[in-house]
């Protein structure tokens, strides 16, 4: 028999994210940043047939995709943060690495490389510690 605290219990529970080396559950450090899909190939991975991966991509220049997603976990026993490509299927959650090209995938999330639009001395400055600190200029006198 259930105890009444238990069966009325209202709160959500943990999600049953744990680390794949060490099999310990994973805290969240981060949001969750959406992958979509652009391509029939991507979404026949996610377990959509090709027509109708055919008809969204033919519909939509990208799709959202609802259970997947990258996000930063602290794991106690490694000690450390590690981004993870998180996809749930039912009520279960799959971790894995994240490979370098869904980082280009995901919603929202800032390219570690930076924006390939911007110059080198503007990149610099954005860095610099305040707006005195202007290396590159020489004043003439």
């Amino acid at each position: 028999m259930q105890k009444r605290c238990d069966k009325n219990r209202k709160r959500s529970k943990r999600r049953g994210i744990y680390c794949p080396l060490h099999n310990c559950y994973l805290y969240s450090v981060s949001q969750k940043y959406p992958l979509y899909a652009n391509k029939v190939e991507h979404l026949q991975q996610q377990g959509v047939g090709k027509r109708s991966a055919l008809m969204l991509v033919a519909n939509q220049s990208a799709v959202t995709l609802s259970n997947a997603w990258l996000e930063a976990f602290w794991c106690e026993s490694c000690q450390e943060t590690n981004w993870y490509h998180i996809r749930k299927v039912d009520s279960t959650y799959y971790v894995s690495a994240v490979p370098p090209e869904l980082w280009q995938r995901a919603i929202g999330a800032i390219d570690a490389e930076g924006n390939p639009s911007v110059g080198e001395f503007t990149r610099r400055q954005a860095r610099a510690a305040s707006y005195k600190a202007v290396q590159d200029i020489k004043f003439i006198s």
